[in-house]
């Protein structure tokens, strides 16, 4: 086999497992921590969201600080659509989102373009942050 399609191949499957590993690998999680009636998760954006997902509960306050570390134009806002959130993330800057969670489920936040995704789950009080864990692996 001649050497340049053996190196085009090998380049080919590994960047093909680069971009399944992107989409489909593990997620880094956070869970919001609890203090003075608010939780607070922090999220670093660039290249995307780091963590792309946060676990909140119903019923108390949230606070996301989002911290833009680029100046990409795709990652200008922050978007939560399911809570009417729409906030500027300036670069270089940590930007507080807060809003109530007010009802269980999964939601999406995405940036302005829609191009950067992550994921929000909000458990019920009753429920306790730690049995998303067991239910879903």
């Amino acid at each position: 086999m001649d050497t340049r399609i053996l190196v085009a191949s090998s380049s080919i499957i590994a960047y093909s497992a680069l971009v399944w590993w992107y989409f489909f690998g593990p997620r880094r999680r956070a869970l919001a921590a609890a203090g003075e009636g608010m939780q607070e998760l922090s999220v670093t954006v660039k290249g995307g969201y780091s963590p792309s997902l946060l676990v909140l509960r119903k019923g108390v306050p949230a606070r996301i600080n989002f911290t833009r570390n680029e100046t990409s134009d795709c990652s200008e806002f922050v978007v939560i659509p399911d809570f009417n959130v729409s906030r500027k993330l300036p670069a270089f800057e940590a930007t507080p989102v807060e809003f109530m969670p007010d009802r269980a489920g999964e939601f999406r936040f995405t940036c302005g373009m829609g191009m950067y995704q992550g994921t929000l789950i909000v458990e019920d009080e009753q429920v306790g942050v730690n049995n998303y864990e067991h239910s879903h692996h």
